[in-house]
């Protein structure tokens, strides 16, 4: 096998990994035993270290010299701060957005809204997380801000695992698509201060998740 052949099936894995990890399959505080990945994908270690390599690099994983890596697991303080930054930054966006998404970019929000309603009828989880993730990255493009829009995708990755279970836990679904309608009528509307305050709303949600995350931890 060739550096160029590993360093494709490394990307292969990270991507496999990724998937699993923000699908939920593999929760934070799972173990990631190179070995057992490398009989898994029918590959090498080399390549699988490669991957948890890159899966660290934006926090994914976590890497412990002579112990096994684990999916990264945030303690309630992290988390809460992370949503913190997450809520000011998705508002910046949405003040932008509202100022310079054309009329097309709109449309596409507005089609993007309501293929989410089916996912909303049909109660699926899974598919609202994946077009949920899509409408947020549209309104972070109609931004027109590649620093902005770079900083957001790390920290949304970041964050993915917890938010997933936020929808799931929390019955988020009804209640998230219509304050998405909302959003989108201010961004129609090109009011920024009221897109942008009603977006923080929507990403402080993750308030009430830390305080559902400690109530369940004091059950315990």
């Amino acid at each position: 096998m060739t550096m160029t052949d590993t360093k494709t099936m490394a990307d292969r894995l990270r991507a496999a990994l990724e998937e699993e990890i923000l699908a939920g399959r593999l929760q934070p505080g799972d173990e990631l035993d190179e070995r057992k990945i490398a009989a898994r994908f029918e590959v090498s270690r080399t390549p699988v270290r490669q991957a948890l390599t890159q899966l660290a690099s934006v926090g994914l994983v976590a890497m412990r010299p002579r112990q096994t890596s684990v999916v990264s697991a945030l303690d309630i303080k992290q988390l809460a701060q992370m949503f913190e930054v997450l809520a000011s930054l998705e508002a910046i966006a949405c003040d932008l957005a509202a100022r310079r998404m054309g009329d097309a970019d709109l449309s596409a929000l507005e089609a993007l809204h309501e293929k989410i309603a089916r996912t909303v009828e049909d109660g699926d989880p899974d598919a609202y997380a994946v077009l949920n993730l899509e409408f947020h990255q549209a309104i972070w493009a109609g931004a027109h801000n590649t620093y902005l829009e770079a900083q957001l995708s790390t920290l949304r990755l970041r964050l993915a695992p917890y938010r997933r279970w936020l929808i799931e836990k929390m019955d988020r679904l009804r209640r998230s698509h219509r304050e998405h309608a909302d959003i989108l009528a201010a961004l129609r509307d090109g009011d920024g201060a009221a897109a942008s305050a009603l977006m923080a709303r929507h990403v402080q949600d993750g308030d009430r998740f830390i305080d559902f995350l400690m109530s369940e931890g004091a059950r315990t």
